[in-house]
């Protein structure tokens, strides 16, 4: 069962959904006032959007939400979680992944696809795909700037916890991250949208193969 939460706000939970049908994976989008997860529940996915509008920092309030509690404790029991955009924002107010979001560098909203190359891929998110290699996935934020400090980017360097890095860096992220993971390697958070590229006929499929990883790990 995978898991999708719906906070005030989100706008990409369908999207998510309909990418994961074509898996033939069974899918249930929970409510975030729900206090607990579905019976069953072997991935947790946060998909992008507004939560609560991003009147404070983005994510910052949905981190508050009934539901946060059970994903926490779900995650903290190695199940897998996956922050998609707003989802990621929401993962790093959560404290589940390190460093924060800050407006993007130009601070426009950025939509666009984006090259991406693969970093690390000794995790189940990535695990179809070769170091170095380079894909293109669509990018829609106005808070993607990843920011941690020296120290955290070095524990990140160390535990392989950068899984992506922008190709030209929409946004100024810290040394070009696109998306991480913990140490653990259970909790993956990233600003492209992979449900954005699940079909050929609107341009690429890719994103399929990025979430088919999880399918074959559960």
């Amino acid at each position: 069962m995978v898991a999708i939460l719906q906070f005030l706000g989100t706008n990409c939970e369908y999207d998510m959904e309909y990418a994961f049908s074509l898996l033939n994976a069974p899918t249930q989008i929970v409510w975030h006032k729900e206090t607990s997860l579905p019976q069953g529940t072997k991935l947790v996915v946060i998909p992008g959007g507004f939560s609560y509008g991003d009147y404070l920092r983005s994510g910052a309030i949905a981190r508050f939400s009934p539901i946060m509690k059970a994903v926490i404790d779900f995650a903290k029991q190695g199940g897998y979680v996956l922050g998609v955009c707003n989802g990621f924002q929401i993962l790093l107010e959560s404290g589940l992944l390190p460093g924060a979001m800050k407006h993007n560098e130009n601070l426009h909203f950025i939509s666009k696809d984006s090259d991406l190359k693969i970093v690390c891929n000794d995790n189940v998110f990535l695990s179809k795909f070769q170091p170095n290699e380079i894909i293109k996935i669509p990018i829609a934020h106005a808070d993607g700037n990843y920011y941690i400090d020296e120290a955290g980017l070095k524990d990140l360097k160390a535990n392989h916890q950068i899984l992506l890095e922008y190709v030209c860096n929409p946004n100024g992220s810290v040394c070009n991250i696109a998306g991480i993971c913990n140490k653990e390697k259970n909790v993956f958070g990233l600003m492209p949208h992979p449900e954005r590229a699940i079909e050929k006929l609107l341009g690429q499929d890719i994103g399929l193969k990025m979430l088919e990883g999880f399918l074959e790990a559960l």
